[in-house]
C-alpha cells in the first residue's frame, strides 16, 4: 500500500529533473514543427496562448486538484479524469497515457494528446484558462516576432 502511494511522488521526482520551462520562440517553433498551426482551426497564437496561461510554458507543472479530485499535468495541464492516468482513481484515459510522462521536457506526446483533446466536442474549450483568457481575443501578439 506505501508503495502504491510513493509512486507518484517517485515519478514526479524524476520528472522535475527532466523539466523545462520553455522560452515563447522556442515553443512556437516546435509547436509549428508538430503542425499545430491551423490544427482544427486554431492558430499558434491559440496553442501558445493556452499554454502560458496553464502552466507559463512549464513541463513539469502540476496543478492544484479540480473541484472532481483530477489535476492537470505538463505544458498543456492536461487533465487527469479524462486524457490521462495519475493512479489515482477512475479515469477515462483519452490520450492512453500515464500522466507522469507529460512531465519531461519532451513534449512530443502532451502536444499528441492535445490534437486528441480538441477532436472532441469541447475542443479548446477544454482547457478554461483557454476559453477564460484566450478564447475570441486578438491573439497576434502570441505568435509574433519569433
Amino acid at each position: 500500500m506505501k508503495i502504491q502511494l510513493l509512486a507518484p511522488l517517485f515519478f514526479l521526482l524524476i520528472a522535475e529533473n527532466e523539466a523545462k520551462v520553455f522560452r515563447r520562440c522556442e515553443l512556437i517553433r516546435i509547436l509549428e514543427k508538430e503542425a499545430l498551426n491551423g490544427y482544427y482551426d486554431y492558430s499558434l497564437g491559440d496553442w501558445v496562448c493556452m499554454a502560458y496561461y496553464e502552466s507559463r510554458y512549464n513541463t513539469s507543472a502540476v496543478g492544484p486538484p479540480n473541484s472532481d479530485g483530477s489535476m492537470g499535468y505538463g505544458i498543456f495541464q492536461i487533465n487527469s479524469s479524462w486524457w490521462c492516468s495519475n493512479g489515482d482513481g477512475m479515469t477515462a484515459n483519452g490520450c492512453q497515457t500515464s500522466c507522469s510522462s507529460f512531465l519531461d521536457d519532451d513534449i512530443s506526446n502532451d502536444i499528441q494528446c492535445a490534437k486528441r483533446i480538441v477532436c472532441d466536442p469541447n475542443k479548446m474549450d477544454a482547457w478554461v484558462s483557454w476559453t477564460n483568457s484566450c478564447k475570441g481575443r486578438d491573439l497576434s501578439q502570441w505568435s509574433a516576432g519569433c
